[in-house]
Order: C-alpha cells, then structure tokens, then sequence
C-alpha cells in the first residue's frame, strides 16, 4: 500500500472521527450532525479512493475494491441522510442505516484483512 503523508493521516483521522460523531449524534436529530457525518465521510473516501495498491497479490486487489465498495455506501449513506434530513427523494425513513451498515461491515472486514495479506506478502 502507498504510503500516505502525515496531513493525509490527519485528515483521515480527523474523517472518521467526523464520521463517527455525526453518525451518534444523527440519532438526536441535530441538523449539525447531517453536516458532521458528510465532511467526515467525504474526506475518510477522499483520503481512501488516494492511498493505491501497486502490488501484483491478487487478494489485496479484491479486498482494496471491497474497501472502495464500503467508502461508497459512507458517501451513500450522507445523500440518504440528507433525503430524510430535508425530505426529498425515496430515503425519507431510515434507509440510511442500511448503507451504513453495509459500509461498515466492508470497512471492518477490510482493516483486518488488508495488512494481514500484507504481512504473509513481506509487506
């Protein structure tokens, strides 16, 4: 994996605490925390969709796609948050946490994996 610089780490760290704190507090029903969630998701994805994989292991290629796949659903879940924040659109309910869920489940899996295979690579 590329190795990323010490203000990406920053705002990647900065994106998933944004993330996480909007996604609790979206429960209260704070307007703030619609805002908190969609910045930290936009700059966790940003900061992920930039860290590459230029190795040949074809199972760190799948599990970096299954990666991108759950930074996706965190960005789908900020426009589902936003459809019932405003209500407009199709996701007025809690659709939302369907997306995160699937989000999370693909960032979990994939934040063991990935340096597991990379540690058996001699990365």
């Amino acid at each position: 994996m590329k190795k990323l610089s010490k203000l990406q780490n920053i705002i990647y760290m900065a994106g998933a605490l944004l993330l996480l704190v909007g996604a609790a507090l979206y429960i209260t029903r704070w307007i703030g925390a619609f805002y908190l969630y969609t910045i930290g998701a936009c700059c966790f994805s940003v900061i992920q969709f930039q860290a590459r994989y230029e190795g040949k292991n074809w199972v760190v290629k799948r599990l970096r796609r299954q990666q991108l796949l759950g930074a996706l659903c965190l960005l789908a879940t900020a426009v589902a948050m936003s459809m019932n924040t405003f209500h407009y659109g199709f996701a007025q309910r809690n659709e939302w946490m369907f997306t995160l869920c699937v989000g999370c489940v693909f960032q979990l899996y994939t934040a063991f994996r990935i340096p597991a295979e990379l540690e058996k690579e001699g990365l």
